[in-house]
């Protein structure tokens, strides 16, 4: 009613609005569809990192150990062939599985949110893939149940990838890339060393396995998910599919100029990894007994070295606001490191290439994320597209034992020189293809 002056009190509609609506978010509370992403807390971005830990040491350990023992078991006398033909079949449902389960999870109307659904689904039938590897009697059921873990768990990387644009501000993509970075690494050595103390070759297959799943449960409950707009998505013909997995050349050249960066580094990574023990055998002339040893050696100066290198460069890209520069260098950083190995004549020469390639590694993975995250085709298609982006990431795991016969060729058999000199020529146009970006810095 009017006061004494006859001047009507203040009405509680006078409230400033933009004052009603900066409470924090409860946790169950969901982020709503395509918007800038807010600042992520550090209880968020710790449990993203253990899922993404949790993730490489459930997928890395039967790709560097325990396979090769289920497959030893199976057909010892065929091992290789059989081996290739496993890891080969998973890693093609891999290639197809990661992008086609990120253009679904774009679509996805649900309650429960757009990622979560595929976390812990993935998750779970991760696990149940790998349980079947575990207890398979024969090859063709160890193919199945392999198949079935890398179908479940890529469509779990397209989830996790795409919480970076989700979920993360823009100024704190670098350090969360870094922390990203090193997860590979630590899940590969935590994956190995679980593998040494189990008991039994299924444990092997299934505690890794087993503690990746509760930590996405850990992540989900931790996790104000994206929610797709509450209109139903447009249907989606066959031809509509297709044409979603294409991109213009004209409206995303960063996207795909940081594609081919990727994959010009990756080749020279793949040629590394894949080359690195017939290096020390043929030109090293390590003793095969030895091997192992000098392999842990190896890795285990290069996980430090991408640990070190990855925090810090990820912190200080999002100190200084830049991206081009830090992968640039890197990729100058790893080129290097391949040609200290092309000139070693001993192992000591190795581990010191290994550890500069190291460097430019940690520093390529931790900032590369994120200036990705920044140049998607489609902010909206996040999943889809970084599941695309992740293709320069497994193309090269093919091509380089396709290529490198050509270079050791050259000059003589066995001519590693000649194949790593190669590799860092890949490596170093790696860093040029970053120079046409624009949308970044």
């Amino acid at each position: 009613m009017p006061g004494a002056s006859g001047v009507r009190a203040p009405s509680r509609l006078l409230i400033p609005r933009p004052l009603m609506t900066t409470a924090p978010r409860a946790l169950d509370t969901p982020l709503p569809g395509r918007c800038a992403a807010p600042r992520a807390s550090r209880r968020f971005i710790a449990f993203y990192g253990l899922a993404t830990f949790g993730f490489w040491m459930a997928v890395m350990t039967p790709v560097i150990v325990t396979m090769a023992l289920k497959v030893n078991q199976l057909a010892p006398d065929s091992k290789e062939t059989t081996l290739a033909w496993v890891l080969g079949i998973g890693a093609f449902v891999a290639m197809i599985a990661n992008p086609v389960a990120g253009l679904f999870s774009d679509r996805t109307r649900s309650r429960f949110g757009m990622r979560r659904p595929w976390l812990v689904g993935g998750a779970l039938l991760g696990l149940a893939g790998l349980i079947i590897v575990a207890v398979s009697p024969s090859v063709w059921l160890l193919m199945l149940g392999w198949s079935l873990a890398q179908l479940a768990y890529n469509a779990v990387l397209a989830a996790l990838m795409a919480l970076m644009p989700d979920q993360i501000h823009e100024s704190q993509r670098g350090a969360v890339g870094g922390l990203l970075g090193m997860c590979m690494p630590a899940g590969i050595l935590a994956g190995v060393y679980m593998a040494q103390a189990a008991s039994s070759l299924a444990q092997m297959f299934l505690l890794p396995a087993g503690l990746f799943t509760v930590f996405v449960f850990l992540l989900c409950a931790n996790m104000r998910d994206r929610l797709a707009p509450a209109q139903a998505a447009q249907a989606l013909s066959l031809s509509g599919f297709i044409r979603s997995f294409m991109i213009n050349p004209r409206g995303a050249s960063d996207f795909l100029w940081a594609f081919a960066s990727r994959f010009l580094l990756l080749l020279g990574i793949a040629t590394l990894m894949t080359y690195q023990v017939f290096y020390m055998l043929d030109k090293l002339s390590i003793s095969t007994e030895a091997v192992p040893d000098k392999m842990f050696l190896s890795t285990l100066v290069s996980c430090v070295a991408i640990v070190l290198s990855s925090l810090a460069s990820g912190w200080l890209s999002d100190r200084c606001g830049r991206r081009k520069a830090f992968v640039l260098i890197a990729a100058l950083i790893y080129a290097a490191g391949l040609l200290v190995i092309g000139m070693a004549d001993d192992f000591r020469g190795l581990l010191w290439g290994v550890g500069v390639c190291g460097l430019g590694q940690g520093m390529y993975v931790a900032v590369d994320l994120a200036l990705v995250t920044e140049v998607l085709p489609n902010p909206d298609e996040a999943a889809k597209d970084l599941g695309l982006f992740n293709l320069a990431s497994a193309m090269p795991q093919s091509v380089a034992p396709v290529i490198a016969p050509l270079f050791l060729a050259m000059g003589g058999p066995q001519n590693y020189g000649s194949l790593f000199t190669a590799a860092a020529a890949f490596a170093g146009l790696g860093a040029l293809a970053v120079l046409p970006i624009r949308k970044v810095r």
